[in-house]
């Protein structure tokens, strides 16, 4: 391994201030308040990219390097020093987990290597307040859909970046990426083919081995050649002092939510879990302990994972203002007919108990699947399907649908809608369009006292063929089973929704941009086309 010597930031005075970063010299004071570089400015080194999350007292950092590391890295948080654990089998990935933080902190982090060589250049993270704070204001980055390969027609890497870094500009104070973070589907009859199964993609990665270990195998070296255009091409380091919430959805298990005589895709078979463990394991983190998480919620805790975190059932706890309950409805999801569900049980019931806490002002839900539309796919809360014209039914039976899925949807929007104090809010992805609206009605539940806010957050990246109009020729729609005033229909472009939270009102900017009329210039100065200021009922 060769030392990092890259440009003149460890040369001259500049040394001094790194290697201070690195050892125990710089007083507290001096470490509590550093300054984040600007982009272009940054030294990135050896580091391909870095992707971290917070808690109030808790950092998880996942990294990639140019080349493996032969000895393991060290993260030093503030005058903290906790030893890197090898994600990969190779040395080229790298993950990092730091406790017994304190809240509300902003701390200089900083990489290092062999012989305390720096990585790359030092920068800021901020845990966030602790669960009895009351900050005054919150700022979240919300979008779906940011994955795919160039090499099938998803946006290229660079202008999902271009989204990205105009999103940034608005600084954030988080970011929650809702589901499919991966396109390279296997098994699913209708899209493996044209993805995954594919010639090409055989050319550009190889084929997995399903009766091999993922990790430790060639599959390794497929899995990545399959995932780093698609996530380190789109990040890099430019997330590393804006902590991130990646969710899972039913393409980052390589596969569509399809059901077939021949296969139904989920619950995912038992390679395809490992695929998305594993790519989670490697790329992006995983979600951090919180208090009012049980820890025995399926895929909490694991052996192989660090201490107390989750992968599929996440929170992001800010002081007293905000708690945002993330959700994957696709790894517990069952098929019992009227008993099935997308969500274990025992997570339902976390679900509702924090629904109905009253020490948090705001609550929002963030399932993977969206309530509120429909576009008539298998794997969605509700039973529309397309009928013989073309148009969305219940009139026609939808194969392999399960009327359990929607009687758990009923149960979660009432639990939502109950809290007449509160600003009801749903937000989520996977429909690749921008929307919001009001449920006044779910079935026989009536919500018009309480109408539940539904969001769309809008994609990053979704290739021509997958708009739902184009792909199955109709957009998204209300679903029969639902009353929705639709403040914005569903806009088929890229885009996504910033949410101020504030004690008394929550503020979504949504933002769009067209890939047909606009240029990519044009990103860099993309205003919100429409802004809800959300309050409680009266």
């Amino acid at each position: 391994m060769h030392d990092f010597d890259r440009r003149d930031f460890l040369r001259g005075s500049t040394i001094a201030a790194a290697a201070s970063t690195f050892g125990l010299l710089v007083p507290p004071e001096s470490q509590s308040a550093p300054t984040l570089p600007s982009s272009p400015q940054w030294d990135a080194g050896r580091v391909r990219h870095l992707l971290p999350t917070v808690s109030d007292s808790r950092v998880l950092v996942k990294a990639s390097f140019h080349a493996p590391l032969t000895q393991a890295p060290m993260l030093r948080v503030g005058s903290t020093t906790v030893r890197g654990r090898m994600s990969d089998t190779r040395g080229e990935f790298w993950q990092f987990h730091a406790a017994d933080l304190k809240p509300s902190r902003p701390y200089t982090l900083a990489l290092v290597g062999n012989r305390g060589r720096a990585l790359c250049e030092p920068w800021s993270l901020a845990t966030f307040p602790a669960a009895d704070e009351k900050p005054q204001s919150f700022r979240v980055l919300f979008y779906t859909c940011a994955g795919g390969h160039e090499a099938f027609g998803f946006l290229p890497p660079v202008i999902r970046n271009r989204l990205l870094r105009r999103a940034l500009s608005f600084a954030p104070a988080a970011m929650v990426a809702i589901g499919d973070q991966v396109y390279w589907d296997l098994l699913a009859p209708e899209n493996g083919p044209k993805m995954g199964a594919s010639p090409a993609a055989e050319r550009i990665a190889g084929k997995f081995d399903r009766s091999a270990l993922v990790l430790g195998s060639d599959n390794e070296t497929v899995l990545k050649r399959a995932v780093e255009p698609q996530l380190i091409e789109v990040y890099g380091a430019d997330f590393r002092s804006t902590p991130v919430f990646f969710m899972q959805d039913d393409h980052d298990y390589f596969d569509n939510d399809e059901a077939t005589d021949e296969v139904i895709t989920f619950p995912p078979p038992y390679f395809s879990l490992q695929l998305a463990r594993a790519t989670q394991s490697l790329f992006y983190p995983e979600f951090l302990p919180d208090r009012a998480r049980p820890l025995g919620l399926p895929w909490s805790a694991a052996g192989d994972r660090f201490d107390g975190v989750a992968e599929t059932f996440g929170t992001v706890r800010y002081g007293r203002l905000a708690e945002i309950l993330l959700y994957d409805i696709r790894r517990t999801q069952t098929l019992a007919g009227p008993s099935a569900v997308y969500l274990d049980l025992e997570v339902e019931k976390w679900l509702k108990a924090r629904t109905a806490a009253r020490e948090v002002t705001h609550v929002v839900h963030v399932p993977s699947n969206p309530p509120g539309w429909t576009a008539g796919k298998w794997g969605e809360w509700y039973p529309d399907v397309l009928g013989p014209d073309g148009k969305l039914t219940t009139a026609k039976a939808k194969p392999y649908w399960q009327p359990g899925w929607l009687k758990q949807h009923d149960r979660l929007m009432q639990a939502i809608a109950a809290v007449r104090e509160r600003v009801p809010l749903v937000m989520s992805g996977d429909l690749h369009a921008i929307a919001i609206g009001r449920m006044t009605r779910s079935g026989r539940l009536d919500f018009s006292a309480n109408p539940i806010n539904a969001v769309l957050t809008g994609p990053i990246s979704t290739r021509p063929s997958g708009w739902p109009s184009a792909r199955r020729g109709t957009g998204a729609l209300p679903p029969a089973h639902l009353d929705m005033a639709e403040d914005v229909k569903p806009i088929e472009q890229h885009g996504f929704t910033i949410a101020d939270f504030a004690p008394d009102k929550i503020v979504l900017r949504m933002f769009k941009w067209d890939v047909n009329t606009q240029s990519a210039e044009a990103i860099d100065n993309l205003d919100p086309f429409h802004t809800a200021v959300l309050t409680r009922a009266a």
